[in-house]
């Protein structure tokens, strides 16, 4: 049982100020009663909540596919420069969300956007083995020599070690590649490329695990994730 001041403010209807406001005024009902206090308890996952005539639709945690555009920072705020949490419509806003993993300030594509942290984690954990896939444009011809560099896995001169990659060549003038790595550590992509002799012009994430971009999404748009999506990230078939 939580406080419905909580419970609205949790699901990014109103503030907890506000909440009491909407209350106080007749406009909240529980399994059809009217609750004038904001204070008074409900369960979320099996109460009928209705506000201003709308039925509350509780979700415990929520997931986001964004399609980051360059230029944000994947970051949940930050003074000086906009982050993809600024991006997230009023809708799906609440307290403590947060991108699951980080994509470079220029690296477009995939991202997803949560608050719920034990699945961040499971997706993120390189234990687990849930695959990125990248699409890379390079500055050079993508060479044998080079697949055989990241598919073998690279130790930096630091002492970074990033496991064996899967790779391929896309393009017939050999210069875009894409890339799966179960790992996300600071700028993997890029070093593991100037590592084997390329530098990455432009990169974007096309899917984690088996959940892919959804091609209809504008670079800075987002939606929600359905479970079946939500699945898909950790399907086995991707391992």
């Amino acid at each position: 049982m939580e406080r419905l001041d909580k419970i609205l403010s949790s699901q990014g209807i109103c503030t907890r100020k506000e909440a009491h406001k909407l209350c106080s005024s007749g406009k909240v009902s529980v399994n059809g009663a009217i609750i004038k206090k904001a204070d008074a308890k409900a369960d979320p996952e099996k109460d009928i909540i209705v506000i201003d005539g709308i039925q509350l639709e509780y979700r415990k945690y929520i997931y986001i596919m964004m399609n980051k555009p360059a230029g944000v920072l994947s970051a949940s705020n930050d003074r000086n420069a906009e982050t993809v949490i600024d991006l997230v419509p009023e809708k799906y806003k609440r307290d403590g969300l947060f991108p699951a993993g980080r994509l470079d300030k220029d690296t477009t594509g995939l991202l997803i956007i949560t608050d719920d942290g034990d699945t961040a984690h499971r997706m993120l954990s390189p234990k687990n083995h849930v695959y990125k896939l990248y699409k890379a444009g390079l500055d050079t011809v993508f060479t044998d020599n080079m697949r055989a560099v990241l598919e073998k896995g690279i130790t930096l001169d630091d002492g970074t070690v990033y496991k064996p990659a899967r790779v391929k060549c896309v393009s017939d003038d050999r210069t875009t590649v894409e890339l799966e790595i179960c790992e996300g550590k600071f700028h993997q992509v890029k070093k593991m490329f100037a590592f084997s002799g390329a530098n990455v012009t432009t990169l974007k994430r096309l899917a984690v695990g088996n959940l892919f971009l959804d091609d209809k999404l504008s670079e800075g748009d987002c939606r929600l994730l359905t479970d079946f999506e939500l699945a898909m990230i950790f399907d086995s078939n991707n391992n």
